[in-house]
């Protein structure tokens, strides 16, 4: 009934490769700098999200940052594919499910267990939904030649932070899960379901593998929040 490509018309010279980065400091703190050049404006009824161009080795790609949780991600993503942006990596913090995983340690999904709604009205039920093979592909080989270490494993997309209870925990741990955010399973989906190339870039931030919540805030995150910006940039490039 509703098409993003009868809404939104494709615009020549719209960057095929994106970065969703749910960093909306890192993003102010580069455009301070000079380093982001807004090219359009997505609109909706509760605010605007502006979508920006940076520059990377003579190449150009998109970098915004809607808000947190699997229908703005993946509703934002089919707006900017229908103009032209198939390549897509997003990167963010996670929630970790092993306590010997640091502050800013980098996990890959291959992935997503689909523990929320948003993916199901573009496949049928399933316990996981994947990771482009290319995508993971061009992250990792990133990584490698930069020499950051990383996991690669499941993630486990929820819609209901406030209801990650020990049990649902132990479970995910089971499964192969290393992380826990709210988009990767609607971003992984959609780009599966329209022919996209999509991947996502995590660092470990606070740890919900124990008895009691560990928020893990006594650290700078700003430099973890940038690297990896440039990181996903790049990865999303060579893909």
């Amino acid at each position: 009934m509703i098409n993003p490509h009868g809404i939104f018309e494709k615009i020549k010279g719209f960057p095929e490769c994106g970065v969703i980065a749910f960093l909306g400091e890192a993003i102010e703190r580069l455009k301070a700098a000079g380093r982001l050049k807004q090219i359009d404006t997505m609109r909706s009824i509760c605010t605007d999200y502006p979508v920006y161009q940076v520059n990377f080795k003579g190449k150009k790609a998109l970098l915004f940052n809607p808000y947190i949780g699997a229908p703005a991600a993946g509703g934002l993503m089919e707006e900017l594919a229908a103009r032209g942006c198939t390549k897509c990596v997003s990167c963010g913090c996670a929630g970790v499910l092993d306590k010997e995983i640091s502050v800013g340690h980098l996990i890959v999904p291959k992935s997503a267990v689909r523990d929320e709604g948003f993916s199901y009205h573009y496949f049928k039920p399933s316990r996981e939904v994947g990771a482009s093979p290319r995508a993971v592909s061009a992250i990792r080989r990133t990584l490698e030649k930069h020499g950051v270490p990383y996991l690669v494993s499941k993630t486990w997309t929820t819609d209901a932070f406030f209801r990650e209870t020990r049990q649902k925990i132990a479970l995910r741990k089971k499964e192969g899960c290393l992380a826990v955010e709210m988009e990767t399973a609607a971003i992984l989906t959609v780009a599966k379901f329209r022919g996209y190339h999509a991947g996502t870039i995590l660092y470990g931030l606070d740890d919900v593998s124990g008895k009691d919540w560990d928020q893990r805030l006594a650290h700078d995150h700003s430099y973890i929040q940038e690297k990896l910006i440039w990181l996903a940039v790049e990865a999303c490039l060579s893909i």
